[in-house]
This record gives C-alpha cells, structure tokens and sequence, in this order.
C-alpha cells in the first residue's frame, strides 16, 4: 500500500461562519427552545434530562435512571486537583486522601429574565445594591459609540435605580455572539401582538417598529425600549409606556397594563400573556481541506486480492529464511481492460479502482478514512485530485 505525503500546498485551514437560529417561546411558566417539546423516555418521563427550553451540554445522562447516571469525578490527590467549585477549606475537611470528589451530570442552561424594581435593595453602605448590573458596566460604555442608550447614567435612566428588566442568554445557545440585526422581541396577549422590538438599525437600539391599537391604546411605535449587548448576551429593557388596555398581575402586587419591562415574565398568575425572543447567533466552524495527489503512473497498486488472475498460484517457489519471506514476484494480474471484442484480448494496461482513502498521522496510525461514493477508475496515464474536507 503507497503512502504519499502532503504537500505544503495541499492542506489549507479555515473557518466558516454560520448564523444558526434561535427561537424562545415563554408562557406560563414554561421556556420552550426551537419549538421543542418533551420527549418521554423509556426509564424516566422526560428523556433530555432537563426541563423544556433547556440545553444539556453533551447530552448527558440521556434517558438513563436514576441509579444509573454517569458522573465526572476527581480522586483526592497531593496535586490537588479538584472541580472549581469545591473551596480550599471543603478539599481539606470532606475528602479523605483517596476520596473521590464528584460532581454530577447533566449540565443545562436556559434563557433566564430577572426584573429590577425601582430602587431596589440596599447594600450595607446605603446603596442601591444591584451587582449584576455592576458587572455589566464597563460592556455598557464599551459599547457608547453605537448609541447613547448603552448609557450606564444619563438622562435616559440610571440603571444603578432605575426600573428595568435584565434578560440573560447563555453563550451555549449563540456562540461567539449575537448576530447583529437579527434580534426580534414579540409581545402577546391572548395571542394578539401587541407590539415588537427589532434592532434594524445595527446599533443596539430596541425599537418598537409595530404600531398596534388595542382598544383606546396606541403603542408607541418608534420609541427605544432598551439595547442588546451582543458578544456578553444581554437584552436590558427599560420601556415603561403601556402597550395596551389589558391589565394582568405581572409581579404579585396588582394587576398593571403590559409593559416592555415585563417581558419574559414568567408564573401562573399571568395565564394571557405570551412572549417570543428571535434572534441569531455567531458560530465559526474551523475547516481543514486536504488534496490528497493521484498522479500520472502512480497509485497503480491494488491490495485487493481479486486484482490476481484467478486460480493463479499465489506463493510458486516462494522463499523464506530467518529474516524474511519472498513470495513469487510474477503474480499474474488480471485484466480489466475492456475491448470490443472477446478475442483477441485488449492489450494489458494497469488499472486500478479507487474507492477508499486512508488519512495517517506522523507514526502510521489510522486516523481517518475517506470513502468514494462510486470507485474511482485509475489508469497510469490518469491524474486525479481528490478534496477531503473535515470539519472540527
């Protein structure tokens, strides 16, 4: 079997850029992800693991009982190797030497909306006491170029007080970042739009871009109701203005007509109200792309023992000693050369059918194998290119 090695100028790397699309539907008290409903299982009645508009990292633990869940594990060792959770002073006192320290499986994450009331709690100094939204302040100003409405404290609202809504999408669901442009806010009652936020522009901005009448209401079409921070995966919603007539109770203390700030709002005491987040993701794809070379009067060897005449002698005055073995070197091979006519025979040409193509690393090991979807015919007078693509 040939071995032929790659060239400098037959192995390119890329990467190819992809916008796969998110859709969240939040009612009740229920996150559903990309229109997925629950599986049942064989062994437990939801066979993801998780709860609906989750995501399981690896799929893990699938369908599996409870007695029988696989877990990651560390055994307690001088190294102190230990998950990041475990503190110094648990890896001391709860493990003895040995011990093995585990953690569970499945891992899930899921859209996650929390609501900042006016003011708020206050910290021991007296302060408003929002670390989050803390945390988030050097993105806010990093981002001041595209819009004065990533404003930290303006004239537009303080978010250390103001009243707003902070909706959180984990990076597992869009990748390197949100695609700008795509992000789409829908607000429902009893299944009517009662408005929609975009960011059209590419800025950032949330802007109510439907006008809808429900009653004696008109929403404000046009008015920014918060931003989008697009590499972190934050939607910050400050529009207070009422959207329609309708009145539920969004936070337990009253009934109130629907706001942007009660987006993704979820619980049972809101049974009208029905929300729907859109948007695209950023995920880069690396590529490696290999030319693997059949040139003129080369690749002319089979392994495949129907390459010999049939019933020809195999092993006629072979030879062996301590060192080696010799097996007759005037194997007749077969000829497929096809002819117009039966006899005389066409003339002998070697001639070979590729159909698989093996990928080896540095010693010789099998790493890969690359398979036709027809065999190829080869001839010596034939040169071939064949582009192997693999993406990681």
């Amino acid at each position: 079997m040939p071995l032929h090695k790659f060239d400098q100028n037959d192995i390119f790397y890329n990467r190819i850029k992809t916008h796969p699309q998110i859709n969240f539907i939040i009612y009740d008290t229920h996150i559903y992800y990309n229109n997925k409903p629950r599986d049942s299982g064989s062994f437990v009645d939801n066979a993801g693991m998780v709860p609906t508009g989750y995501i399981n990292l690896y799929e893990l633990n699938i369908d599996r009982k409870a007695t029988n869940l696989i877990y990651p594990y560390v055994v307690k060792e001088g190294s102190l190797d230990a998950f990041k959770t475990v503190t110094a002073q648990e890896f001391a006192a709860d493990w003895p030497a040995g011990g093995i320290i585990q953690g569970s499986y499945p891992m899930s994450a899921s859209l996650s909306s929390d609501y900042y009331a006016l003011d708020g709690p206050l910290n021991a100094a007296g302060q408003v006491y929002r670390p989050r939204i803390s945390a988030l302040r050097t993105a806010l100003s990093a981002s001041l170029v595209l819009s004065p409405a990533y404003s930290y404290s303006s004239s537009l609202g303080d978010k250390s007080t103001q009243e707003f809504r902070l909706v959180s999408i984990p990076s597992i669901f869009y990748g390197s970042s949100i695609q700008k442009g795509s992000v789409s806010c829908k607000f429902y009652v009893s299944g009517t739009l009662i408005g929609e936020l975009r960011d059209n522009v590419h800025n950032g901005e949330l802007k109510q871009v439907s006008s809808s009448t429900d009653g004696a209401t008109t929403t404000d079409s046009g008015s920014v109701a918060g931003v989008v921070l697009y590499d972190e995966g934050f939607l910050i919603l400050t529009g207070s203005w009422p959207l329609s007539p309708h009145t539920e109770d969004y936070y337990g203390g009253g009934a109130d007509n629907p706001r942007w700030i009660d987006f993704s709002t979820t619980g049972s005491g809101i049974p009208s109200s029905s929300f729907a987040l859109n948007f695209s993701g950023t995920n880069y794809v690396p590529t490696l792309t290999m030319l693997a070379q059949a040139p003129i009067s080369n690749v002319n060897y089979s392994n495949n023992l129907t390459a010999i005449e049939y019933n020809a002698p195999l092993n006629v005055t072979a030879s062996s000693g301590s060192s080696e073995y010799i097996e007759y070197p005037k194997k007749p091979i077969k000829n497929i050369v096809s002819g117009t006519w039966s006899d005389p025979e066409p003339a002998f040409k070697r001639t070979v059918y590729i159909n698989y193509i093996g990928l080896y690393d540095e010693q010789r090991n099998l790493i890969g194998i690359a398979k036709m979807a027809n065999p190829v015919r080869k001839r010596d007078t034939d040169d071939f290119t064949f582009k192997l693509k693999l993406d990681f």
